[in-house]
């Protein structure tokens, strides 16, 4: 496809432009600018699944009992998270969160209001199982580990979708997997698009040519 392979043309461009070395495993972002979007009116929450995991994200489940593949925090303990202060260091501590279904009226009722503003509330798109099996643990998991939340409060979407430590051809992957998604969830599709660009941590933008 001629925009997938446009993306991997900006990539090249960018290590180009970014030969000085730096100590650390630089993130890959992904912007998108956008037009004629009403950040106001028009909702836009949504994940978008990559092909190459960008890092193994701090998971933390609320479960009935204790999991050997993430922190558990189980219902018996949600009493433990009454003080502010604690329950504001517990989603500090954590990039995401998971959750049993059956457990999802207590968790919005106790963690909730600390939860939600941040984007970190398990949800039905992605975060809450129907039961805590190992399998479907490690199923989850990966599932995270593959994702990129995106949730647009301004005319800019700004994603971190991979790193500089892969290949340009995996990079390329992730990017355009995340833009296509972003692409078929605004109402206007390419119309809501007025450029795109790509940058790591510590470089200038490079422009992504579109058709």
């Amino acid at each position: 496809m001629e925009n997938e392979k446009n993306f991997l043309e900006a990539v090249k461009k960018l290590r180009e432009e970014n030969k000085k070395e730096r100590k650390f495993d630089q993130t890959v972002d992904l912007i998108v600018n956008l037009k004629d979007f009403d950040v106001r009116k028009q909702a836009f929450n949504v994940f978008a699944s990559v092909p190459h995991k960008i890092k193994d994200k701090k998971i933390a489940g609320f479960f009935e009992k204790d999991s050997s593949l993430v922190h558990s925090i189980k219902k018996d303990n949600f009493a433990n998270y009454k003080e502010k202060k604690d329950v504001r260091k517990l989603v500090k501590g954590y990039d995401f969160f998971i959750a049993n279904a059956k457990l999802m009226p207590a968790v919005a009722t106790s963690f909730g209001r600390a939860l939600g503003p941040v984007g970190k509330m398990p949800s039905p798109q992605l975060g809450i199982m129907p039961n805590e099996e190992e399998a479907t643990v490690k199923g989850i998991i990966d599932r995270v580990n593959k994702s990129v939340r995106i949730i647009v409060k301004q005319p800019s979407i700004k994603a971190g979708v991979a790193k500089s430590g892969l290949d340009d051809q995996k990079i390329s992957e992730n990017l355009f997997a995340v833009y296509t998604k972003i692409l078929e969830t605004l109402p206007k599709g390419i119309d809501n698009i007025k450029n795109v660009k790509i940058k790591f941590t510590m470089g200038k933008p490079v422009d992504v040519n579109l058709k």
